[in-house]
Parts: C-alpha cells; structure tokens; sequence
C-alpha cells in the first residue's frame, strides 16, 4: 500500500519582518481607519525616513570609491523619495522626461542624474543635455541623434550602455563592435560629446556577475583613456537584493507549497522572486566591491585605475519603506459551511484590484503575508484567498489560501508589507473607473502620527 502525505490546506505561512514604523502604523487605533475615511479605498504608506536610511548605507559603500548613487525612480513613483535623494546628495536614474523634469523639480541637479532607457526621444536627449545630465547611449542611432541635438554650449555627458556577454539575449547595450564605432565617433565631437565611461544592468541578482563585468570593464575604460576620453565612471546598474522573510520561513514555503493551496489550484509557471537573501541591499553592493580577480578585489582594482564604480538601485533603497493598505468589502467560504470550515477556505474581497501589486504583472504572486487588522488574541486559522473589487474572475491579489488568525469582515484591512519597490505603482490601472490608490506619508516623530497625502506633480 502506498501512503500519500496529506497536502496542508494551506498555504505555508511567510511572515513579514515589520519594521518600527509599520508597527506603530498597526498598533495606532485611528492612523488607518482616518486615511482610509479621507481615501474611501485602498490607499499606500510611505516612510521617507527608511528610505533615507537605505540610502545612506549605498552611499557610506559606494563613496570608497568615489561612486555615486542614482535611486532608480521607476521603482517608485513618489515626489518623497526624490526629496531625500535632493536632501543627501544622491542621484537619480531617470528614463522619460517626465521622471527628469520630476527630479529637478524636486531639487535634484541635472548633473547628478542619469538617464538610461532604449532609443530616447530626441526631447529627452535635449533636456538631460541643457540639464548638465548623464546620459547612457544604448545604440549607435541613439548616438548620432545626440551628437545632432549636443549644441557645444553644454557638452552632453554620456556613458557607453555595455551589451552584457552573459545575457546574450538582453535588448539593451552595445556590442564591442559598436562601442568601438561609437568610440571612434565620438572622437570627432571633442568638447559636444564628453564619455564618461561605461554602465550595463544585469537581470537577476548574482553578484559575481556584476563583479566580473565591472572588472572586465575596467579595460576598456583604460583604452578609452588612452584615446583621450574621460572614461572613469562604471555604473553596475540595480539588481540589489531584497529580504522580505527570514531564510527558514522561505525554505519551509519553498518545499511545502503546492497548487492545491491556491485557489482554483492556481500555478506559477515562471517561479516567484527570491524573497529571501543573505546579502541584502548595500551589502550585496560590498561583497561586489570585495570580489577577488587577478588576485585582488574589485574595489583595490577600481582604485588603481581612478575609476569610480556607480550604482541604480530601485527596490533595495525602498526596502521596509512603504506598505499597502486594502479595506476588506466581503468575504465569503468555499468548499465548506461556516460552521464547518475545516478544510474550507474563503474569500476575502478588498476595495481595490491586483493591479496596486504588480507581481501580477509578471504571472507571479507578491509572496509575503498581509497583516490583518484589527489584531485579535482568539485566534481561528482561516485560509483565506484575496480578490479585487473588479469583475474579471483573475484579479486576485493573493491566489494562496493565506492563514489568517480568524475570518475577515467588512471594514477590516489587510495589510501588505514592504510594498514600495515596484509593487505600489508599475502596474496600477483605473480599471472600472476606481480610483488609483493614493499615497500617504507618515511620520513617528511626535507624540502621536501624522500623515499627509503625497503631493501630485
């Protein structure tokens, strides 16, 4: 006889690590319920001050080697975050003109912002040159547009986007060929075209990676230097981790998840991010700096060159820095009565759509658990799925049938942790004429909470 081990219900849990300031958010009898009377829907949390705290540990690694650190604005729309970069002497990653225009309106200078993105209107390519502004070159077409728009009187300050040799098939960046075509172009525009070295973005998170890249460039830097260009600027992109859950949570989850957890056995084909590292944020940025290669690190060999190594993180400065808030509109069983519920799940219907959590946008699911509030101490496992406020049968936010303390009802909120890097606003829609969730920032200062509504541009 063989004997099959039952499947749990539920999904395994993965709590979040609330930072001070969610928790305080959480244990405020009124913050919640007050924003969401003036929202009258699902609404963000910002807290600028973890932000400003991410950033200063980038900053504290990447000033040993006279690098700058650019937030990458895509990862968040908010005006909050480009104040502090403002505030610190940070820079931005901008790619459209609107993120530029937002950057310098809030203070950033044009010189400590680059631009990157593929074939740049020739709008962009103007701004960011009158703006004094770094500009990453993706293409040759994209270079001969620059060098037309580039009118002497501010010479426009380019990196070379390096086409990466381990991702072949990445769309971005140039090739050695067409970088030493661009080199020999930009030869004949001395004093309109200034190169300030080289930038590439690797997708995933493996550190060697970007180490080993970094170093090879360090070559090629020299070579343009022997050529009579600047070239003392490498810029290694984003793809800092995140940690979300602790690494035993993680692995649990990782080898006890099963379709059957979900509702309507839900399966994520492309896999889910890694929501848990050893090596978060800017410590991932020095375990690069420490790589060894020729038998030396990075960092030893960046300084014997004169080269500075720059970074664009998004997700990593956003981490703990913001959370999403969701009334809860209904809830309902399935598969058994109310008062049978065991081995039943339900469905929890919150004011608002997946789209505010934009792992959706990639077929996959915002893994870490929601808070519900309010707390309670009587606690009654309830495997609860998360749907939106939209007709469409797949908006769900939360497919895994999460185990909450007890069943949630009408004017609960579930709450989603760690949401500010990319969740809160890549993929938000007005679907159905609901409103976009607004933004709120909070602030622990005083004796009792503030909060004021994210300014609008």
């Amino acid at each position: 006889m063989v004997l099959i081990a039952a499947v749990q219900p539920f999904a395994p849990a993965l709590p979040a690590a609330w930072p001070g300031w969610a928790q305080q958010a959480l244990a405020s009898p009124s913050l919640l319920p007050e924003i969401s009377h003036a929202t009258g829907g699902a609404f963000h949390l910002l807290h600028p001050q973890t932000f400003a705290a991410n950033l200063g540990a980038f900053q504290a690694v990447s000033a040993r080697t006279g690098g700058t650190v650019y937030f990458a604005k895509k990862a968040n729309k908010a005006a909050a975050w480009l104040t502090v970069c403002a505030e610190r002497g940070a820079g931005v990653d901008a790619a459209s003109v609107p993120e530029l225009r937002e950057a310098l309106r809030c203070g950033v200078p044009g010189q400590r912002v680059v631009v990157t993105g593929p074939a740049k209107s020739d709008e962009l390519l103007l701004l960011a040159c009158r703006a004094g502004a770094l500009v990453a070159i993706d293409s040759l077409d994209e270079l001969e547009r620059a060098v037309a728009l580039a009118d002497g009187e501010a010479a426009l300050r380019v990196l070379f986007r390096v086409h990466p040799p381990r991702q072949p098939n990445s769309r971005f960046g140039m090739a050695v060929p067409e970088r030493q075509a661009a080199l020999v172009r930009i030869g004949q525009f001395r004093g309109r075209i200034v190169l300030e070295g080289f930038s590439f973005h690797l997708s995933g998170y493996d550190i060697a990676s970007r180490a080993e890249l970094a170093g090879e460039l360090i070559a090629e830097c020299l070579a343009a230097r022997a050529r009579g260009h600047r070239a003392d600027t490498i810029s290694i992109g984003g793809g800092f981790p995140v940690r979300y859950v602790e690494a035993e949570d993680w692995a649990r989850f990782q080898s006890e998840f099963r379709p059957e957890q979900c509702h309507a056995r839900k399966t994520f084909s492309d896999g889910f991010y890694p929501y848990h590292c050893d090596e978060p944020g800017a410590r991932a940025l020095e375990k690069i700096l420490a790589h060894q290669a020729d038998g030396a690190a990075l960092e030893q060999r960046l300084a014997a060159a004169g080269i500075a190594l720059s970074v664009e993180p998004g997700r990593a400065l956003l981490a703990d820095a913001g959370i999403s808030v969701f009334p809860v509109q209904g809830f309902k069983w399935r598969e058994a009565a109310p008062n049978e519920h065991a081995g039943g799940y339900g469905i929890a219907t919150v004011a608002g759509t997946s789209l505010s959590l934009s792992e959706q946008w990639f077929g996959s699911e915002f893994l870490p658990d929601p808070a519900l509030w309010p707390t309670t101490q009587h606690r009654q496992i309830t495997p609860t799925c998360v749907g939106g406020a939209s007709c469409l049968d797949s908006d769900m936010l939360t497919w895994r049938k999460v185990p909450l303390p007890r069943p949630p009802k009408r004017g609960d909120f579930l709450i989603y942790p760690n949401t500010a890097g990319y969740q809160m606003d890549s993929n938000e829609s007005s679907f159905h004429d609901l409103p976009i969730p607004p933004k709120a920032v909070v602030d622990f200062s005083g004796a009792e909470p503030r909060w004021s509504f994210e300014e609008k541009p």
